[in-house]
Parts: C-alpha cells; sequence; structure tokens
C-alpha cells in the first residue's frame, strides 16, 4: 500500500466517544496507514540496525472501558512482541504525530541502559539534534526538547532510569497534526526515516546494554 499521508479524518478519531466506536474508526481509518507503515520500515529499520525488526501495530486490545487517546506501529527484533526491547515507534494522538526511539518500564535493560547513557552523554548529545524532544512517559504527550534540558537534568533522567521500576526514556520528533494533514505521503515517508537514522547512536547504545 502507498502511504498517502495523515488526513484529518486520522486525528479526529480520537475525538469519539466510547470505546467501540472510537475502536471502529481507528480500525477502517488508522490502523491500515499503520500496517502499510510496518510494512514499509521494517526492511529499512532492519537493514539501518543490523537486526531484523518486525512491525507490531497497536490492537488496544486489553481494553474494556477507556477508548485509546494514541495508537501506533512499533518495530522490534522479535516476532512476538516489542515493549520489552529497545524499540522504534511511529503513531499520532488528536494533536500530532511521533515518531520515537523508545525503552520502557517492561525492559530488563534499562539499568544497563540508564549507565551508558549516563557515562556516554557528553558523545552522544553531538549526536542527536538538539530539537528533538524527550519523554519519561509513553502513555503521556508531554515532552521537553533536548535544548531545553541541562546535563545534570538528563543525568537524572538517566538515574531515574536506573532506579524507578516505572521509568522509561523516549527520543524522537512530534509533528504536530497541522503539518502532518499538509505533508505529501513521500515527504513523511522521508522525514521519518531521516529521524530513525538520526536515533540510530540511540539503538546501538541500547543493544550494548543487553
Amino acid at each position: 500500500m502507498e502511504f498517502k499521508g495523515f488526513e484529518e479524518k486520522d486525528f479526529d478519531v480520537f475525538k469519539i466517544d466510547g470505546l467501540d466506536n472510537r475502536m471502529e474508526a481507528l480500525i477502517a481509518t488508522v490502523r491500515p496507514k499503520l500496517d502499510g507503515l510496518g510494512t514499509h520500515f521494517s526492511p529499512t529499520l532492519s537493514t539501518l540496525t543490523g537486526d531484523e525488526l518486525f512491525p507490531h501495530v497497536a490492537k488496544h486490545a486489553r481494553r474494556s472501558v477507556n477508548p485509546p487517546a494514541d495508537t501506533w506501529v512499533a518495530f522490534a527484533s522479535s516476532k512476538r512482541g516489542y515493549k520489552m526491547l529497545p524499540h522504534f515507534q511511529i503513531g499520532l494522538w488528536e494533536t500530532h504525530v511521533f515518531v520515537w526511539f523508545a525503552v520502557i518500564y517492561e525492559s530488563p535493560i534499562k539499568e544497563a541502559f540508564g549507565k551508558l547513557l549516563e557515562n556516554e552523554w557528553n558523545q552522544l548529545k553531538k549526536k542527536i539534534p538538539k530539537n528533538y524532544v524527550w519523554s519519561i512517559d509513553h502513555t503521556k504527550p508531554d515532552v521537553v526538547k533536548q535544548s531545553e534540558l541541562s546535563d545534570s537534568e538528563f543525568k537524572d533522567i538517566f538515574t531515574r532510569l536506573q532506579n524507578v521500576k516505572k521509568a522509561e526514556i523516549l527520543c524522537g520528533i512530534q509533528i504536530s497534526r497541522e503539518d502532518s494533514v499538509k505533508m505529501s505521503g513521500e515527504q513523511f515517508i522521508q522525514t521519518v526515516e531521516d529521524t530513525f537514522k538520526k536515533l540510530m547512536p540511540l539503538y546501538q547504545l541500547a543493544q550494548k546494554s543487553v
């Protein structure tokens, strides 16, 4: 499937009340696009990482009451799942698209990864663009731009990753809804590919933590 870009109706899915109604719209409208992005980027990421990466489109299967506020496709080196592994994501909230590298709370490498981030931050920060954003909770849309955090604040984030059971770390970009709908499918694909390339140092560091 050729990816034609996101449209207003993709973001409007998250305004629909009720779990069943929202899921019905999400499956009809957004999921085919995420499936397409999964198929497109799996070979790209496999080449970039040197590992075979598989796509995992969010099914939101455990939900019984609350409708999802965001949705995504994740890429990881296992067919069975991605949450325990360092992974990449493309997804959207009502307000924006996100493109992430992520190590979330279920990952067993968090402590080792946090130590490596702390030790290698001086070199690493030169490789990650200053306008990229960081998050410590994948369930919330809040982010902080790299240029707005001091080295000591980053050290706190890395220390937390080592010591707090629920700690997470994500880095990447957000594209506003307004900008996303103006992008052609080709422009979006190129932007995501460029982002994944720039996030590779984080993936490579995470692989050393395994």
